[in-house]
């Protein structure tokens, strides 16, 4: 597996690549082809709080996590686990994705609480059509509230969102 390490805010040092390094390789072995994977992972400090943030995607489905702690290290355990725990998880589910596409549709917006609205970020995304189900697996996966896709089932683009009761939610745009 590739590993690129990017720090916000911090210097990677080789201490922190080589830990970082040896926690993912536990994650290998889930992955079919895991020399195919780059995974894409973003260290961030604010005041004393240090957040990691990984992106692993592979030919089936994209993983992400984040997490923060006044250590690092322990953050860098702390990701580790919740990705992996999302594997296992999930497994049963990611075993039905019969595509070898990848799934696109990471969204990540960087907001600023600004009275003046502007696009901060704009990402280009692959996507390629799933049924509803695929769909919140997906959403579940990246740990987001809310998921784009282009919807198999009802032929138009949908947006699968969490509900405040815990369901799930559909809107169908056609």
């Amino acid at each position: 597996m590739k590993i690129n390490i990017h720090g916000d805010k911090i210097e990677v040092t080789s201490a922190i690549k080589e830990h970082i390094e040896n926690k993912m390789a536990k994650l290998e072995r889930y992955l079919e082809q895991p020399d195919a994977v780059e995974a894409k992972v973003i260290i961030r400090v604010k005041g004393i709080s240090q957040t990691i943030e990984i992106t692993l995607p592979t030919t089936k489905f994209t993983l992400r996590a984040e997490e923060s702690h006044g250590d690092l290290y322990a953050a860098t355990d702390l990701v580790i686990d919740k990705l992996e725990r999302q594997i296992v998880k999930n497994k049963e589910r990611l075993k039905k994705v019969k595509s070898t596409e990848p799934i696109g549709f990471i969204m990540d917006f960087d907001t600023e609480e600004d009275n003046v609205q502007k696009i901060v970020r704009r990402k280009t995304i692959e996507s390629k059509p799933m049924d509803e189900e695929e769909a919140i697996l997906q959403m579940e996966l990246l740990n987001h509230d809310f998921f784009v896709f282009k919807n198999i089932d009802e032929e138009c683009v949908s947006v699968v969102y969490i509900r405040k009761d815990g369901s799930y939610g559909i809107i169908d745009m056609k």
